[in-house]
């Protein structure tokens, strides 16, 4: 028998999920924000090397870059950080930037151009799996003593490899990576030559808004507010970041007042939002990309043939008009909507009998087995569960592989997958952000273990294409590189093992109090410091 004190907690519990609109029985305090986020995803803090969702929203709000965005005006694009103003030589290939005076590392160091020399060049030395960020400029371990200078306290001065346009390196420099760390505390951590990287791992060392006070993986990360950040400090004073994984638990949570924004909402949970008090519903257009690739190393999904049935076994519109209504929409290209060269192009729509003729061409019209890995959050299940139902249409049996983002993640970075189903957010607002991870493989051998470009964790050898990809980045006239960056995308969708299906919209569900929440349009992470309640 449940004790009574059980009992009645029940009741009032049962009484608040029949009764939307009764009193809300928590609430957060005034200068303190509460998240219910999926974070498990996470998996290092240090920004030379955090390259997921949950960790880019982090880095946002822990790390000043050299530019950055203003989150509330993000379509006026990057702008002045840590760096106040910056030159370009007349060829193109060296930046200046001059450095913002009297901001200081939440240590109480000062930041300055050594600082952010040494960042860049230790992002590039590392070279974990965002290093490609840097590398695309023609940065190597080997040259960064050269290419990445600060000439005094107040200086940093980049080279690279050969003209791109500027705004293009500017970009890039918004990216996690970007994020400037304190040099003074990091190498005071440094072991085994790793440059403070299994410090940062669970540390922070940024003059951003914000410094770490906690991180439990798979459970929570908690902010505090930093009292020197240059911009004045945050109004939310603390940042607690939930990992809740079940959108209902999210809603009751925002229900009672518990949290006061739930990130993860299913289109039910939105609506049933409906006429609620003291609850709003906000949305943006986000850059993130539903997709399904194939592993060009199983002998079934390497087959031409097969990988264009599979973008024939998608019930698109199915899915969009059901389980993702409100917050996907069908999107078949690998450049999010808003960016230069988008297109809209669908051409592969869900047709049962045309899958099947194209598995008998390559030889599989009894089908076969295969293992798609997918991890444990609830539009992508749903989104494999689909996808399984359809192929089982045509006798391919496909076993359904659900782990955390961190077990998921390190399965197709080490290739082992055989069907993936994820989701890609740009790492900065430029085309080649997307081109140059779906479209780009110049070396396809494991030993290459090029893990931020999808291309690469597919198996797909593209030296063609990597070629075109590389041309649209140095072409400077705006017009003629959208064009390039729209041929290539339909190329592309013809002959890629990628079925990309869905961009995201965001619903977040917020109390009505919160105000100032940017989740950072289809160009960049999470701002909590413009947050007020």
């Amino acid at each position: 028998m449940k004790p009574f004190k059980n009992l009645m907690a029940s009741a009032v519990l049962g009484m608040a999920l029949a009764a939307p609109g009764a009193q809300v029985l928590a609430e957060t305090p005034a200068n303190m924000l509460v998240i219910a986020n999926r974070i498990d995803d996470i998996t290092t803090l240090d920004p030379a090397q955090s390259f997921e969702f949950a960790g880019s929203d982090a880095s946002r709000n822990l790390y000043s870059n050299l530019v950055n965005f203003d989150p509330n005006d993000l379509g006026a694009g990057y702008k002045p950080d840590l760096a106040t103003s910056w030159d370009v030589s007349e060829d193109g290939q060296t930046i200046t930037f001059h450095m913002r005076p009297g901001v200081k590392f939440q240590s109480g160091n000062p930041v300055t151009a050594k600082d952010a020399e040494f960042s860049l060049r230790r992002a590039v030395i590392l070279n974990k799996t965002p290093a490609f960020i840097l590398t695309q400029f023609g940065f190597t371990p080997e040259n960064v003593g050269e290419t990445i200078v600060a000439t005094d306290d107040n200086t940093l001065v980049i080279k690279t490899d050969k003209r791109y346009a500027t705004s293009f390196v500017l970009n890039c420099m918004t990216a996690t990576i970007g994020g400037i760390v304190d040099m003074k505390t990091v190498m005071q951590h440094e072991a085994d030559g790793d440059m403070g990287n299994e410090w940062l791992r669970t540390n922070t060392a940024g003059s951003g808004p914000y410094s770490l006070a906690d991180w439990k993986p798979n459970e929570s990360i908690t902010l505090v507010s930093n009292p020197n950040y240059y911009a004045g400090e945050p109004a939310m004073k603390r940042v607690v970041v939930r990992h809740i994984q079940e959108s209902a638990t999210q809603r009751l949570l925002l229900e009672k007042g518990d949290v006061d924004i739930a990130r993860n909402l299913t289109p039910d949970d939105v609506a049933g939002f409906d006429g609620v008090d003291d609850i709003k519903i906000a949305s943006e257009l986000r850059g993130r990309l539903m997709y399904v690739s194939l592993n060009q190393k199983h002998p079934a999904l390497s087959n031409p043939k097969v990988v264009e049935a599979f973008k024939y076994l998608i019930d698109y519109e199915g899915m969009a008009n059901s389980f993702l209504k409100g917050q996907y929409k069908v999107h078949q290209a690998f450049l999010p909507r808003t960016y230069l060269g988008e297109i809209s192009d669908t051409p592969y729509s869900f047709n049962i009998e045309k899958a099947r003729a194209l598995l008998a061409e390559a030889g599989y019209a009894d089908g076969f087995d295969v293992k798609i890995f997918v991890r444990d959050a609830q539009e992508r299940i749903d989104i494999s569960t689909s996808l399984q139902n359809t192929l089982a249409q045509v006798g391919i049996k496909a076993e359904l592989i659900v782990g955390t983002g961190k077990q998921t993640l390190g399965v197709y970075r080490a290739r082992e997958h055989d069907i993936y189903v994820g989701a890609w957010g740009p790492d900065y607002p430029d085309p080649n952000t997307n081109a140059g991870t779906f479209a780009y493989n110049p070396d396809n051998s494991d030993e290459a273990q090029a893990t931020g470009l999808l291309a690469w964790r597919n198996a797909w050898g593209i030296p063609e294409m990597s070629n075109e990809t590389l041309a649209a980045v140095v072409e400077p006239d705006r017009a003629k590189r959208a064009k390039m960056y729209e041929a290539l995308q339909r190329e592309h969708q013809k002959v890629s093992p990628f079925a990309i299906m869905f961009q995201k919209v965001e619903q977040n569900g917020l109390r009505s109090n919160v105000q100032g929440f940017s989740m950072g349009g289809a160009i960049t992470a999470a701002s909590y410091w413009s947050v007020t309640k």
